[in-house]
């Protein structure tokens, strides 16, 4: 694959490059979110990268840089996939990526890079048009709604919520929580009911309900 990395820790961009031109890709790296959205600027349809890596905070304010970046570029290129890293579970963040067309985008904390192959997966994952979300964001998520809906789900439902927010799909969770799908298939039948939130077969569209359903649910500040 044709990967673009945007990260301003030069230890990083340089193990995350090491890392994915061993396993037979091609690296470009950029420093800033003016760097990254400047080359894009020069590219034709063909060249595009099949997945760009960016981290949220970039130079020069350290804040949300490298999201607004993603952001941008996504409106420009919607089919572009996009890996968002993270330092910490910024829900305001989360929700502004997901707030269009959930194909081919993820969202993982940087702890998760330590796990090689977590992140390969995720990777491959969002290059083939997949939803990825972090375990422990989707955790801390779920963990700011209580007094809400979710309270009418069962415990086995709230863990097929989880694993739906991060993009699994019926098969997946299945093998997951050693069920059958057609288990899986009426858990997430109710679930939908629940949360008044018509069924539907495709997973991103879901997934997409699921999150835009939590950003209208309380939640507490943010960290730094």
């Amino acid at each position: 694959m044709r990967i673009v990395i945007t990260e301003d820790s030069v230890l990083l961009l340089d193990g995350l490059t090491r890392l994915l031109v061993a396993e037979g890709h091609t690296v470009t790296g950029h420093r800033t979110a003016d760097e990254l959205v400047a080359a894009f600027a020069h590219l034709t349809p063909d060249e595009l990268p099949d997945v760009l890596v960016t981290d949220v905070r970039m130079p020069p304010t350290h804040t949300d840089e490298g999201l607004r970046a993603a952001v941008h570029l996504r409106s420009l290129h919607p089919r572009l996939p996009v890996l968002v890293l993270s330092q910490y579970v910024e829900q305001r963040y989360a929700s502004e990526l997901f707030a269009g067309d959930v194909r081919a985008l993820g969202y993982v904390l940087k702890d998760r890079v330590a796990d090689v192959d977590d992140f390969l997966d995720a990777l491959g994952r969002v290059a083939a048009g997949g939803t990825v979300i972090d375990p422990e964001v989707v955790s801390q998520l779920l963990a700011r709604t209580r007094g809400t809906q979710l309270d009418r789900l069962t415990p086995r439902e709230h863990e097929v919520l989880a694993l739906m927010a991060e993009g699994r799909s019926n098969g997946a969770i299945a093998e997951q929580l050693f069920i059958g799908t057609a288990a899986v298939e009426k858990h997430v039948t109710s679930i939908l009911t629940k949360l008044d939130l018509p069924p539907d077969s495709d997973d991103h569209r879901r997934v997409l309900a699921v999150l835009r359903w939590l950003e209208h649910t309380p939640t507490q500040g943010d960290r730094s």
